[in-house]
């Protein structure tokens, strides 16, 4: 049984105009410690289906379990790390941020900031441990998000496009530091970005939203080795094959697969 299951979820919202479909009749299922990553146009629903996971948005229909359980709001068992860097506490140091989660849990100060101070490790953020963000390059305060996503051991990692503001080469140490850590963790990983050598680069599989509003259009296995090179012919393959499913038109009246796949 999978770990996360989006069973036939729809959402629309409220606007001046009336009700806008965002995501309409959304399934598919995610496996324990797989890495997903959800791709498509602006407008597509991306965010929303990782919002609705998390618990912040209701489906206005269907529904989402995680671990067999029914998501009806937010949850211990679900890390998130936005894009905006201004999710850190500007009055809190990098190790004080990461430690907040337990702090809210209860976990005594000693315990909570030797936890803190391993995650921090984890990103190889330790010697900035009382930075305060300010301090940090905005990669460096990712590094703090993610360290604080993990810090009390949620069993999902939901990511929106959490590299999208930085510069190319902090990104791809990013990338590297994502898979890095993923690997060393084995959580189950929720990924939305529009770039698809991104999507190559750190997922198990991706599936590829069509626009608006947003549905499963099909979803690809990514089934090199890792650690995988950007440069390699395969590499180059995987972008352009999902390239195509992300360019081509989407047959009318033709339901996308929801839990195969291609390689």
């Amino acid at each position: 049984m999978p770990y996360i299951e989006v069973y036939e979820v729809s959402h629309a919202y409220d606007t001046p105009s009336g009700r806008v479909a965002g995501v309409v009749g959304v399934s598919f299922g995610i496996e324990p410690s797989e890495f997903l990553c959800l791709v498509g146009p602006s407008g597509c629903g991306k965010s929303t289906l990782l919002n609705i996971i998390a618990g912040f948005l209701s489906p206005t229909s269907g529904e989402v379990r995680i671990g067999g359980r029914v998501v009806t709001g937010q949850g211990l068992d679900r890390g998130v790390v936005f894009q905006d860097f201004a999710q850190l506490f500007p009055w809190r140091t990098a190790l004080r941020n990461v430690a907040f989660g337990l702090e809210m849990k209860g976990v005594p100060k000693n315990e909570r900031e030797e936890i803190a101070m391993e995650q921090l490790k984890l990103v190889k953020l330790e010697k900035f441990a009382h930075a305060y963000p300010h301090h940090l390059s905005g990669g460096m305060q990712q590094r703090v998000a993610i360290a604080r996503a993990l810090a009390y051991n949620p069993g999902v990692l939901l990511m929106d496009e959490p590299f999208a503001a930085l510069d190319a080469l902090t990104r791809d140490d990013m990338q590297r530091l994502l898979s890095d850590v993923w690997r060393k963790t084995h959580k189950t990983v929720v990924y939305v970005t529009h770039n698809v050598a991104e999507a190559v680069f750190l997922a198990d599989r991706v599936l590829v939203m069509t626009p608006h509003p947003g549905r499963v259009k099909t979803e690809i296995a990514i089934r090199l080795p890792r650690p995988r090179d950007p440069l390699s012919i395969e590499f180059l393959d995987c972008q352009k094959e999902l390239l195509r499913h992300l360019v081509e038109p989407t047959p009318i009246g033709k339901d996308a697969p929801r839990n195969g796949g291609i390689a």
